[in-house]
């Protein structure tokens, strides 16, 4: 039994130098360490030894249990040690090593757009209301005194998704929504994404944004719409700049008009960008809300009275920032986004 103790201690030791991982080295520690171990299995074996040599045998058990657990120890240290100092030099930092840079983003153009609006009619007196872009035929369109044959209700200008159930064409359903739970007075603006079919081209998309506003209280006049729109075009593009508005329909407002606003490049004066009549493109649409609209909702027409406005959000954008293509708002590419 002595020599099989010396052997177990031999064996144990050569493997444990050889071993180059925790797990060997614990495979190496159960095998003559464990409850069914070299080892273990030696000393279940005392009791045939006589009274005389179970004290010696016994010693030089513990002699070899406390040496290979000394060789698993030290071995184990080894190991670690070794992983750390790997696990370093694979992490340490080279502190003369130019630091990486941080890319910061920012508001999209768009975005930008958006908030400078917000903020312009918050400062107004407007308050900024938001409204679910899928919406119900009722507060699209039947809400809006929206004929039954108007040309937008058709599958061909807007993507229904049920026959009761839309993306909104425009943001106008927000307004009914407000004026369904809201008294007068009202006092609103509502901007976000809207869906219309629409061929693809340098300014038009399937997708796209409006900003509308809504004011509804005693003794509105057409002569308080006149005086927003023109405060918030000066406020916008400069104290230099000139409204007119033209004669248009609006099935939900009575009467209705359409703004343009003097020549971004000119100021009025005439120039080749305008055709020399000073005026530049048609920037948004307006109107007295139709009585039949406050009805809906639950306003008494004859006490109550309002405007309403809308305008595309890309516009503005593309007329502030001077972009010729609208794809260039929604194709994300960042060497364009990076200029604003």
């Amino acid at each position: 039994m002595k020599d099989k103790l010396n052997r177990i201690k031999e064996e144990a030791i050569n493997e444990i130098f050889r071993v180059k991982s925790i797990e060997e080295l614990e495979q190496i520690r159960v095998r003559f360490l464990g409850k069914k171990g070299e080892l273990t299995l030696i000393l279940r074996e005392m009791g045939k030894l006589s009274p005389e040599e179970r004290p010696i045998i016994g010693q030089l058990a513990n002699d070899t249990r406390n040496e290979i657990e000394r060789e698993l120890s030290s071995k184990k240290e080894k190991i670690n040690s070794q992983l750390e100092n790997k696990k370093f030099n694979k992490e340490k930092i080279d502190i003369t090593m130019p630091g990486k840079k941080i890319k910061l983003g920012h508001r999209h153009p768009l975005i930008q757009t958006i908030e400078e609006l917000e903020n312009l009619f918050i400062d107004m007196g407007f308050t900024v209301v938001d409204g679910p872009e899928i919406e119900t035929v009722e507060n699209n369109f039947d809400a809006l005194n929206s004929p039954e044959d108007h040309p937008s209700r058709d599958l061909t200008d807007t993507f229904y998704i049920t026959d009761k159930i839309l993306l909104r064409s425009q943001t106008s359903p927000v307004q009914i929504r407000t004026m369904k739970k809201t008294k007068p007075p009202i006092r609103i603006v509502s901007a976000g994404r809207t869906f219309r079919f629409d061929d693809v081209d340098d300014t038009h998309s399937p997708m796209f944004h409006q900003l509308e506003g809504l004011v509804v209280d005693e003794g509105i006049t057409i002569t308080n719409l006149m005086d927003t729109i023109d405060v918030f075009i000066k406020e916008l593009f400069g104290n230099d700049m000139k409204t007119r508005f033209r004669p248009h329909y609006f099935p939900f407002t009575e009467p209705s008009a359409e703004v343009d606003v003097s020549c971004f490049q000119c100021k009025g004066k005439g120039c080749d960008a305008c055709g020399g009549t000073g005026w530049s493109m048609e920037l948004l649409g307006c109107g007295m809300v139709h009585p039949k609209v406050l009805e809906n909702c639950g306003i008494d027409s004859e006490k109550y009275s309002g405007f309403a406005f809308g305008l595309g959000v890309d516009r503005i954008a593309m007329v502030k920032y001077g972009i010729d293509n609208i794809r260039l708002l929604f194709d994300n590419d960042m060497r364009f986004l990076e200029q604003f």
